[in-house]
Order: structure tokens, then sequence, then C-alpha cells
């Protein structure tokens, strides 16, 4: 008598996920310095953001949304660094919202879940990026946050107006992960209505949507200041 044959066990299929990575910013707090190009550890800024997403396995394709004057040359280093899952560098708008969309435009049909990160955050790691992109895929928006270490305070007219339970309080960082339907409808509307959010949650926020946080890292921070360019240095020679 023969026994019945077990199934294979088959791991659910992932959503197909597509990356966008607004790069088009002036960088007005670099005293002028163009961040993105910034030689760390003998490659740009840019390219170490760009091949944590590409080591993702979770990450099926990338689109850069990128400054007229950089794609030639950001799409070089991309070829030399074997940044091979980035299908397109479009140009960005005038504003970060706008940047995001262009590149959200630029993703394949396939896309379900899109991606996005800040290109000046190069320590973020292929598994913080897989985790949030879990979380997104369970409930439509997720994101990366960290609870502040220092004391918030609430403030106006350079005076303490009260101070702020840390426990009610997470500090954003990317990536922050949504439904492409989601965010593409929630940008749209905050072009149209001139909301002025600064990152990808707030559109979806206003829209009545509940983003869920994901732990990210303190590593995780975005150069910003000529200072971070100094902290870059520093935990990549730890590393």
């Amino acid at each position: 008598m023969f026994g019945r044959r077990k199934k294979k066990y088959m791991r659910p299929a992932r959503p197909y996920c597509g990356a966008v990575v607004p790069a088009a910013g002036q960088a007005t707090r670099m005293a002028g310095q163009g961040k993105l190009f910034y030689e760390l550890d003998g490659m740009p800024l840019i390219i170490h953001t760009l091949l944590v997403l590409n080591a993702c396995p979770d990450i099926d394709e990338i689109v850069v949304a990128a400054r007229s004057e950089d794609i030639v040359a950001l799409s070089g280093f991309c070829r030399r660094y074997g940044a091979d899952k980035v299908r397109h560098i479009v140009c960005g708008g005038d504003t970060r919202p706008q940047s995001v969309l262009n590149g959200l435009m630029a993703l394949s049909g396939k896309a379900e879940l899109a991606v996005i990160h800040d290109a000046a955050r190069p320590f973020v790691t292929p598994e913080l990026v897989s985790g949030v992109i879990a979380l997104a895929a369970q409930c439509g928006a997720a994101a990366l946050a960290v609870p502040p270490k220092d004391t918030v305070k609430m403030a106006a007219g350079g005076r303490v107006q009260s101070t702020v339970s840390r426990d009610a309080v997470m500090l954003a960082q990317t990536p922050q992960v949504f439904n492409v339907g989601l965010i593409k409808g929630a940008l749209t509307k905050s072009l149209q209505q001139n909301w002025e959010d600064t990152d990808d949650c707030g559109a979806v926020e206003r829209m009545g949507m509940t983003v869920s946080l994901a732990r990210g890292s303190y590593e995780n921070f975005k150069v910003t200041t000529p200072e971070d360019l100094i902290f870059a240095e520093a935990l990549i020679k730890n590393r």
C-alpha cells in the first residue's frame, strides 16, 4: 500500500517591489557641496545607498530621480559599481514629492510595493529594508523609525511651551514603503493641494491611511550637513 505523497511546502510569493530614490535635491545645507557624489571610502555616497538597495533580495528594480545634469555621471557610476537593478534614471522635480512621483511613474507595471529611500542615507542595511517591506506587504504602508535619544520640547518664540513624552515620539527614517497605487494617489493630491509634507508618510497620513512603524537604526542617518560627512567617514571606517 502506497502512502500519500507529501505536498512540497511552497513559500508564499512576495509582492514585486520597486525602489524609488529621490536624488534631485540642491544640498542647500551643505555649503554648496554636491553631497551625493562625495567620495566615501572610494565610492560616491549615492552609490553606497544604491548598492544596499541592489543587495536587498526583496527589491526587484530601482529608479533614481536625479538632476538632469547628473544623469550621465550617475548612469556611469551605476555601471561601474554594479548597481544592476537600477532600471531608469529620470529627471527629478523641483520638490521632493514631484521627484518621487516622477520615479514612481517610471516603475514597471509589475510593481505592487514602492520602496522610497533617501539617496543620502547610505547606512541602511538590506535586512532593515526587507523588514519594512514585509510590514508594508501586510498593511499597505510602513516606515522605519527610531525613538529620540534627547528630551523633546514644544517651543514657540524661543521659549519652551511643554515637554513631550519620548514614549509618544518617533523619528521617521527611510525606507518608507507603500502600495504603489496609494502613494501615487497621495503624492498627486499633495502636489495639487500644495501640502508641505517633509516625508512621503505625511501625504499618505493626510489620506487617512495608518502607517505602521518598524524599528530602524541610529546608523541609518541622513547626510544633510557638512558635519554629517564627518560622522559618515567615521562610521564607514568603523564598519
